[in-house]
């Protein structure tokens, strides 16, 4: 039993991870956008490609584009998904810890 519920996990984060990096790739196809995302995150846009790969990257991609809303839906729109999912996998990187208890 715990290797199913493994593998859902498993699965669930990969598709999550999916969706940030396609979600990452629409702020780039945005260089104002891109840029936005990376002075509100502390970032340097010459070493994106290694922050990339460090953890909690992908969530603070989510985080960012969740809390526009205006931003949120023309990312989901462009990657035919909805504002809901994008949140779902937001709440699926960031982990337990950071989940709303409201």
């Amino acid at each position: 039993m715990k290797s199913k519920q493994a593998s859902s996990e498993s699965a669930r984060r990969e598709a999550a991870e999916n969706l940030a990096i396609a979600a990452l790739s629409f702020l780039a196809g945005d260089p104002e956008q891109l840029g936005r995302f990376a002075t509100l995150a502390g970032l340097d846009l010459a070493n994106l490609r290694q922050v990339a790969r460090q953890p909690g990257f992908l969530a603070a991609v989510l985080d960012h584009v969740t809390a526009d809303q205006a931003l949120g839906e023309a990312c989901a729109a462009a990657l035919h998904t909805s504002l809901a999912a994008l949140d779902r996998a937001r709440q699926v990187l960031a982990g337990p810890a950071h989940w709303d208890s409201t």
